[in-house]
């Protein structure tokens, strides 16, 4: 799979147009690469034959440019049979890529991102359930472009960040009914139901589970006979690293039912990322035995061989922070405040999102330098739309009067039957033509 290879969506924007201006001034505005290295090792070992994975360290945001790489890990925990968690292996990468537009800049392409990982999620859950088949997956989504890192999840498998001193972060949500109370609400508002499993007696075992279907999980891809209400809207979190660098590590929930995530990171200090991978698979067995598919990606990214920097000493207003911890870009933050954050080994964070509402997710559209590429696609499925029949992602439900219908992005009339399904506004039984 070709990360360049978009399908129908890279074919229809052969044709968009971009402002001169707008070419010039990312062409004024163009910065050198970001140089890390990235090192990285996978093990695993198979229990039900439902994880699967996908590496991918040549793909480019400029097809034909090799300064443009960058990296893509994902791990896809399937349930209910393999065939979601193949499906989405095999196409969510160019559904992501199919949503971003062309022609973008480093910081433009990467500022577009968490929108495009939303959109490509839906689209190939949308597609995914068309088949009719009713297996669904987790996945969890890593994309490296030099220091920064951005990942989307649905689900439970679960990524960490070990940066350097010691410090563990996580960089996803766990999207489980017992553990998080405010999907649980999500749900129940959405119209489904959320209990244990009854048994003979009246008594309820087991964890917290979604009904119908039974499913344990609150987001998924897939998973059609459990209802729309579980939804692919994924958790995206993006993060720039300091030229110290970190340690990803990117599991099913074999791994994490058995190791807390501090342990998963100490337990692999020291060893190179495919050891690392093994390690972390061995503590696993080790503590729980083989219950469940077991699989673990370690990345590691790495200042380059030749980079040799002395740092400064840390600023005065950066004394008292710890040596590792995340703090949010304002908006008026500078390029020299993020070399004094790099400095002192601060992972800077630049973006985090976890709604489930889709028109919260993909944000406006009003800038008019927006209007030749996106104003009539379906921001979801990229289909090429006619001026009268795009829906606006922030109108209200169809079933009553919209507030906002001329302000995109705008969706097509699938899609939208789809937003409003996931927000339990589609009467249930009601086929909306």
């Amino acid at each position: 799979m070709a990360a360049g290879d978009v399908g129908d969506g890279g074919r229809r924007r052969e044709h968009e147009m971009v402002p001169l201006a707008a070419l010039i001034r990312r062409e004024l505005k163009r910065e050198k690469p970001e140089k890390t290295l990235v090192r990285f090792g996978c093990a695993a070992q198979s229990k039900k034959g439902e994880d699967y994975f996908l590496v991918k360290t040549d793909c480019q945001r400029l097809p034909g440019n090799p300064s443009s790489t960058f990296c893509v890990f994902a791990i896809f925990d399937g349930h209910n049979g393999n065939a979601a968690a193949i499906f989405a292996r095999d196409n969510l990468l160019n559904h992501i890529i199919g949503a971003i537009p062309r022609g973008l800049g480093r910081e433009e392409w990467l500022h577009a991102l968490p929108r495009a990982l939303v959109a490509g999620f839906v689209k190939t859950d949308k597609e995914f359930q068309s088949k009719g088949q009713t297996s669904g997956t987790t996945a969890t989504f890593v994309i490296i472009d030099g220091w920064t890192i951005t990942v989307a999840s649905v689900g439970d498998s679960r990524c960490i960040l070990d940066a350097q001193g010691g410090d563990v972060s996580l960089l996803t949500v766990d999207h489980r009914l017992e553990e998080n109370a405010e999907e649980r609400e999500r749900v129940t508002a959405s119209g489904g139901e959320v209990g244990r499993l009854s048994i003979v007696g009246g008594a309820e075992i087991g964890p917290l589970r979604c009904w119908p279907g039974g499913l344990c999980l609150s987001r998924s891809i897939g998973d059609m006979d459990v209802g729309e209400f579980i939804v692919p809207i994924p958790h995206v979190k993006q993060v720039k690293l300091s030229k110290t660098g970190g340690r990803l590590i990117i599991a099913s929930d074999g791994i994490w039912d058995a190791l807390p995530s501090e342990i998963a990171a100490k337990c692999c200090r020291g060893l190179t990322a495919e050891l690392a991978a093994r390690q972390v698979v061995k503590e696993a067995l080790r503590s729980r035995g083989l219950k469940d598919d077991t699989t673990c990606i370690v990345v590691d990214v790495i200042p380059p061989n030749d980079f040799i920097e002395e740092p400064p000493s840390p600023p005065k207003d950066l004394n008292k922070l710890k040596c590792l911890g995340f703090r949010k870009k304002s908006r008026d933050s500078t390029s020299k405040l993020a070399k004094k954050l790099s400095a002192v080994g601060i992972v800077e964070e630049l973006f985090e999102e976890g709604s489930a509402m889709l028109a919260e997710r993909l944000g406006h559209q009003s800038s008019s330098s927006q209007i030749y590429s996106t104003l009539f696609k379906c921001a979801i499925c990229q289909l090429d739309l006619a001026p009268c029949e795009g829906i606006s992602v922030h109108a209200g439900s169809i079933f009553s009067t919209s507030s906002r219908p001329w302000e995109g992005p705008f969706l097509c009339a699938d899609c939208r039957i789809k937003k409003d399904a996931m927000e339990g506004k589609r009467p249930s039984g009601v086929k909306v033509p």
